[in-house]
């Protein structure tokens, strides 16, 4: 057979394939979408959003609408709007075969409750990033109060870190070092159930039980809060068995390489 035959038989192949995809493209886009399918990824035991209020905000903002065509299905939209909120750490929209498609997101963990000095409350989560407070769900966390000047609108805690002119003037970052601590030693996330700004800079700790103040001062870095909670560690694991529970009013962390405890009267 002749080149010229060959190459004629190709492209009317090629050009009916092109033909055929744009007509099943154009028969897809014209499905009306079903109900999304809706996973949610949520890291720990707090349900900050369900899949039937992810829904509800979808409709509400219009992203979703009864007779919706997959043409009209705006899956970038869908993803930067879910990422836009406080409570969700990444977003994925998937468009299937036929009128099916799926929304999968991954939740934030919290780890603290912060009560700012203006009244305000939101969340910290694992990774250093401020969340709002959800209307369906409490988290079980530590709760941060006192002389705490940062908002919702706070930067991440690892740009605080890596900004020296912002490190003067925030103290999340130290909020983030303590309540991270907490959150992931199992007897320290059981003990404690509050930490204290005062307004001299100094960080108090206040335990479920025992009714003593912990006087843990500054968190400037990671090494120094470590070092402060292995004291606090030892002393709870070694001297608390002996001395018991009531027998002092405030238990120090402030100096090095010692624990300074006061007696109550």
């Amino acid at each position: 057979m002749k080149s010229w035959v060959k190459i004629a038989l190709w492209s009317t192949f090629g050009l009916t394939v092109i033909v055929l995809l744009m007509m099943v493209r154009s028969e897809q886009d014209e499905f009306t979408i079903d109900k999304p399918e809706i996973i949610i990824h949520i890291n720990g035991e707090n349900a900050f959003l369900t899949k039937d209020e992810l829904y509800t905000r979808l409709r509400r903002k219009g992203l979703i609408y009864n007779g919706q065509t997959k043409e009209q299905l705006k899956v970038s939209k869908i993803e930067t709007y879910l990422r836009s909120m406080t409570e969700v750490k990444d977003a994925k929209v998937f468009s299937k075969i036929g009128g099916n498609w799926t929304v999968e997101v991954d939740i934030r963990k919290p780890i603290a409750r912060i009560f700012n000095k203006f009244g305000e409350t939101f969340y910290l989560d694992d990774l250093g990033y401020t969340m709002a407070p959800s209307t369906i769900h409490t988290a079980r966390v530590v709760v941060v109060t006192g002389n705490i000047s940062d908002k919702i609108t706070s930067p991440p805690v690892e740009k605080i870190i890596n900004n020296p002119s912002w490190k003067s003037i925030r103290k999340i970052d130290d909020v983030y070092r303590i309540s991270s601590y907490v959150c992931n030693d199992p007897l320290l996330r059981s003990l404690i159930g509050q930490i204290h700004r005062k307004m001299n800079g100094d960080f108090v700790l206040i335990p479920e039980v025992g009714g003593q103040k912990i006087i843990f001062g500054t968190a400037y870095s990671n090494e120094e809060v470590r070092e402060k909670f292995r004291k606090l560690k030892i002393f709870y694991t070694e001297a608390i068995p002996y001395e018991g529970w009531n027998k002092y009013e405030e238990i120090s962390l402030k100096y090095d390489k010692q624990i300074v405890c006061k007696k109550k009267s």
